[in-house]
């Protein structure tokens, strides 16, 4: 029998450790001793569990995205455990909300890393940049819910599919073939203050350099909400398109500014700039102009493993909005599965064998829920491709796909910061 995931309920009470899988009592082993079947350990290993780390934003501006991507992966959990685990092991999550703040984050992380023998998700690019030094320093693999570029040249922090300059000149990439846009247009790009807004904004920068287009920036704090005046300077300017690397909260008012003010024309953001939430706002008809670029398959994909998925979340949850991380919450789980059975069966599942692993994997591969991966050139975005989707209020998870897995042609040219180190 399935149990419900009950996200809101566990979570909303701050802090807290979940395990994802049932109980079981083992510390986890630091002494990187070997195992009853001569694997070595390390932290968040026992001879009978592998503990993965989580700091997610299940309270800050990212908690409808972090929610039901926290469902994609109990659902990999659920899965792995019936089917015997990895290395013989059952899968176990400790789960801590940050909030989406770095110095909550930087509290949290020495007193979780000792337990987990990686992160299955540490999420947030003002976290990641405070947490740097300190993941390099414990040699623990993590994977980001992050996608900028300026974290390729980091060794234990893994980037699943595309990163944000490259979803960017994708999308701009798209209008362009569409004909929203044209050489010599001006093209208007709110962004976000931190790594991840400055990340778009490379690719921004990018595509426009290479097509002739002028480019107008916004930038804005975590704490803004109202895009009025900046929409009003671009309608002022005259620009053909908004890109987007921003907030749920702030793509929602700058969708409906933009149709208010009667500037009307086309907006791309990456993939974080919605959540299905929006819909059941005043912005809701507003952000049908929306295309959303990401490296994971909508909620609505025909694939049939996002069809499986979709079905399962909605029994096991049917009080959460769908939304497009359910399936790349499973997808992060494919991929860690992936590398650990790799360190298993070189018998070495410590924080080092883990790492080479990772190092050693250039064809991970998810069912399509994602683009194949490769991670076995430092520097390197793991993939190009992206899915693009417009927002559909009559669509589940709020997104509907108009292109499959692509690559734009600037995106193709384009060389990432560390790309070659």
């Amino acid at each position: 029998m399935r149990r419900s995931l009950k996200v809101p309920a566990l979570f909303l009470a701050g802090a807290l450790a979940l395990a994802a899988c049932g109980g079981g009592d083992d510390e986890a082993s630091s002494d990187g001793g070997t195992g009853a079947d001569g694997v070595k350990g390390g932290p968040g290993i026992t001879d009978d569990a592998i503990t993965l780390g989580v700091m997610t934003d299940l309270t800050g501006p990212f908690k409808d995205f972090s929610t039901t991507l926290q469902a994609g992966h109990k659902m990999w959990v659920d899965e792995v455990n019936a089917a015997g685990g990895v290395c013989n092991r059952q899968i176990k999550l400790e789960t801590l909300d940050h909030g989406y703040k770095a110095d909550t984050a930087t509290i949290q992380f020495p007193d979780l890393e000792p337990k987990v023998a990686g992160f299955m998700e540490l999420l947030g690019s003002p976290v990641i940049a405070a947490l740097k030094t300190d993941i390099n320093d414990k040699q623990v693999t993590t994977m980001a819910v992050s996608w900028s570029s300026e974290l390729l040249d980091q060794p234990y922090v893994i980037i699943v599919g595309t990163t944000y300059d490259l979803e960017m000149i994708n999308g701009l990439d798209y209008l362009l073939e569409k004909g929203d846009i044209k050489k010599g247009d001006t093209v208007g790009h709110i962004y976000i203050e931190g790594e991840y807004g400055g990340n778009g904004l490379a690719g921004a920068r990018y595509f426009a350099k290479e097509n002739d287009i002028k480019l107008s920036e916004a930038k804005v704090t975590s704490t803004d909400t109202d895009m009025k005046s900046i929409v009003t300077k671009f309608k002022g300017e005259g620009v053909k398109a908004i890109a987007l690397t921003t907030s749920p909260a702030q793509t929602a008012s700058a969708a409906s500014n933009n149709v208010q003010l009667g500037l009307n024309v086309p907006m791309v953001g990456n993939g974080p700039v919605f959540a299905p939430a929006l819909l059941d706002t005043p912005a809701a008809n507003a952000l049908s102009k929306l295309y959303v670029v990401a490296s994971a398959v909508p909620y609505t994909s025909p694939l049939p493993k996002a069809k499986e998925l979709a079905k399962q979340f909605e029994e096991e949850n049917p009080d959460i909005k769908p939304s497009f991380t359910v399936q790349y919450g499973y997808a992060q789980g494919l991929i860690w599965g992936q590398i650990l059975t790799k360190a298993c069966e070189s018998k070495d599942l410590s924080r080092d064998g883990i790492n080479a692993a990772l190092k050693a994997s250039d064809n991970i591969t998810t069912e399509k829920l994602v683009s194949d991966l490769d991670f076995s050139k430092p520097g390197s975005p793991s993939s190009r491709d992206v899915y693009i989707a417009q927002v559909d209020k009559g669509t589940k998870g709020g997104l509907k796909q108009v292109q499959g897995l692509k690559v734009g042609k600037d995106a193709k040219t384009y060389k990432a910061p560390h790309e070659g180190m």
